[in-house]
């Protein structure tokens, strides 16, 4: 199943394991390698909290392991196990994953549209040369609207693609959805236009979006 997506996590997750890596061969090389220095001026700080830290600038990889908390803006990052390597052609290649019984989970916070979104999985992939984000393994997608869910979609694998805009779902023995499907559940456009104007009146104040349109 192929559908447009509907949120900015995959180029989010793809910012967070560029950032580790480069932080760390700016350390060693004191170069700030392929990106130009005013687009990364302009990232969020990340802050990455881990029980131990392995870099090896020969091979260009980077593991964190032990209770992984990746913080970067809005976003958060928990997994036991976080490693990004870089290939000849200079993509990053990450993979985050969780010890036996836990899940790697994703969250990134909407303000200006009162949404959260979050995402599950037994493991988690990035592919920059693709820009492709895999979550596997139950794994969970679930858009929230002022605490609520309304868009929820489950598989085995759920693939995100920054570059077509699209994302992909597949069915498995490991897939969150019963019988090993894909589920599916996307409430109407206007039911959650509804809920997103009903949580700006509540909380009377306007997106920052809306604000610059009305100028």
């Amino acid at each position: 199943m192929t559908l447009p997506i509907a949120s900015a996590l995959p180029r989010l997750f793809c910012a967070l394991l560029l950032a580790a890596v480069c932080a760390h061969a700016q350390a060693q090389n004191g170069s700030s390698g392929k990106g130009g220095g005013a687009a990364q001026e302009e990232e969020p700080s990340t802050l990455i909290l881990s029980d131990t830290l392995h870099y090896d600038d020969i091979k260009r990889l980077s593991i964190f392991t032990g209770n992984v908390v990746l913080t970067r803006g809005l976003m958060k990052l928990n997994a036991d196990r976080l490693e990004v390597r870089e290939d000849a052609q200079g993509n990053q290649l990450g993979t985050a994953t969780a010890n036996k019984g836990k899940m790697v989970t994703l969250r990134q916070e909407r303000p200006e549209t009162f949404e959260t979104l979050e995402g599950v999985g037994l493991r988690a992939e990035y592919d920059g040369g693709k820009s492709q984000f895999d979550l596997i393994g139950q794994a969970v997608v679930t858009r929230y609207i002022c605490g609520k869910p309304f868009d929820v979609i489950r598989g085995q694998r759920v693939r995100y693609n920054d570059k077509t805009g699209t994302y992909e779902a597949e069915g498995g023995p490991e897939s969150s959805a019963p019988g090993g499907r894909v589920r599916s559940l996307a409430e109407p456009r206007a039911k959650t236009d509804a809920a997103i104007a009903q949580c700006r009146a509540q909380q009377g104040r306007k997106p920052a979006a809306d604000s610059a349109k009305a100028k």
